[in-house]
């Protein structure tokens, strides 16, 4: 891509945030995608020259070699090359066969040309590439991207565990937290949505026009092809195949994939959300950028938007995963095509992960804590010890301390340290436990999670 390409890219993906997609063009640009489905055409003709046909003599190791530089060595001319027979053949997987037979020569074996694509339809090579792709990028980008974000995560809950803050139920004061506690709960809930998004399989279809490896059966009718299938698709693609199937791959799978997804998206929803919440209560400041501008009108201002774009970013991906899930399963009859055009925007909500998961790791980096504003807030809500003051006198056996501390408390914006010093003085306790009640503060009034 030129210098000059993002200017003019319709999606921002391509263009503005085009540095946090490179990554993902190997796996799902249009250049991608042929790479994978002359991937998928060699391996089969190579699968083929294995199973044993009459037809076909075994491949040197050198032959195997030769056939699989096709896709290894493949670059931008090879895969303008196929889009060039595109232009005649209008079928962009026909035109991959042609360009891989017109490779045949450079490896001596122009006389199995009609080898190339024997017996399938064009999904069976759709439906192992696309998976394929999906698992790879997976792999080797978004998966890293996740843990990366984890693990920014995890360092900053540790560090700070020790760091009391004012808890907030329905956006009231509430009994205090750590800091670090509240950042572990979005590491526990990553674990284990990243958990489950990892067991989802990358399931392929490969069976012939309609499933049944009618052609197969035909010319070759001693031929297990079933077998022949599973082992293909299992041990040299490394994907899971769906047997029985239509024309096309059920997308069960893939929806799941998307759903388990979405989920990861909805977690890292709600911690942008409660970052930029910090932020606006002044719990944290951010690291200034030499340069920058926060507002155009107002000089004073460092906004919140790494989180803010990273929010934009996770709920366009939820929106375009959501569409892919619900769309995907269905298809009418044996086969339609709207499966084939929502396909090829499977790479576009991975690409807006990724943008999000990179804005929210440079919003993480950024982050100042402002321990005296934590602490002042804290300071200004004394009445959050009502709950540990009346539970300790319902141990005690005193009358109704609920009610009790709900008079003193409840509407009354002039609890301080001095006011519930006054009432634990008038309490009907011993004085061993009115030391217990006065030892307790918003400061120190923080369970047992440590975290």
């Amino acid at each position: 891509m030129s210098d000059s390409a993002p200017l003019n890219a319709v999606s921002p993906i391509d263009g503005r945030y085009q540095r946090h997609t490179a990554s993902l063009a190997p796996y799902f640009s249009e250049a991608g995608l042929i790479q994978y489905r002359v991937r998928v055409e060699v391996e089969y003709l190579i699968a083929l020259h294995a199973a044993g046909l009459p037809s076909l003599q075994p491949l040197t190791e050198e032959q195997s070699a030769g056939l699989r530089r096709i896709y290894i060595d493949f670059g931008p001319a090879d895969a303008q090359a196929v889009k060039d027979i595109e232009k005649t053949t209008n079928h962009d997987v026909k035109a991959v066969e042609y360009f891989i037979k017109s490779k045949l020569d450079a490896v001596g074996l122009q006389d199995r040309a009609e080898f190339v694509h024997f017996g399938l339809t064009s999904q069976d090579v759709n439906n192992t590439a696309i998976p394929l792709s999906m698992a790879e990028a997976m792999a080797d980008v978004l998966l890293p991207a996740l843990h990366a974000v984890r693990d920014d995560l995890d360092t900053l809950a540790e560090g700070w565990k020790g760091v009391p803050m004012l808890a907030r139920t329905h956006g009231q004061p509430a009994s205090p937290v750590t800091l670090g506690k509240e950042l572990a709960v979005f590491v526990e809930r990553l674990d284990h949505a990243i958990a489950q998004f990892e067991l989802v399989p990358f399931a392929a279809k490969f069976g012939g026009a309609t499933g049944g490896f009618n052609a197969h059966h035909v010319a070759y009718p001693n031929v297990d092809w079933h077998a022949f299938a599973e082992r293909f698709v299992s041990e040299e693609l490394g994907l899971h195949r769906s047997h029985p199937t239509t024309q096309i791959e059920h997308y069960d799978y893939l929806a799941a994939w998307c759903d388990a997804l979405q989920r990861i998206h909805t977690i890292l929803i709600d911690l942008d959300r409660d970052i930029w919440h910090y932020i606006s209560l002044d719990y944290f400041k951010q690291k200034v950028v030499k340069g920058e501008v926060g507002s155009s009108a107002m000089p004073h201002k460092v906004n919140p938007i790494d989180f803010e774009n990273s929010e934009g970013n996770l709920g366009v991906s939820n929106a375009l995963l959501a569409h892919l899930a619900r769309k995907l399963p269905i298809s009418r009859l044996q086969r339609d095509l709207t499966d084939s055009t929502v396909l090829r925007n499977v790479g576009v909500p991975i690409g807006h992960s990724l943008i999000a998961l990179n804005s929210l790791r440079k919003g993480l980096g950024k982050l100042v804590l402002n321990e005296s504003r934590l602490h002042a807030d804290l300071e200004a809500h004394w009445a959050v010890v009502s709950e540990a003051i009346q539970t300790v006198l319902r141990r005690e056996g005193v009358e109704k301390p609920y009610e009790l501390l709900k008079a003193l408390t409840r509407g009354n914006a002039g609890i301080d340290a001095a006011s519930i010093a006054e009432f634990i003085a008038g309490l009907p306790v011993s004085d061993g436990i009115k030391a217990e009640l006065s030892a307790i503060t918003p400061h120190n009034y923080l369970g047992t999670t440590g975290a």
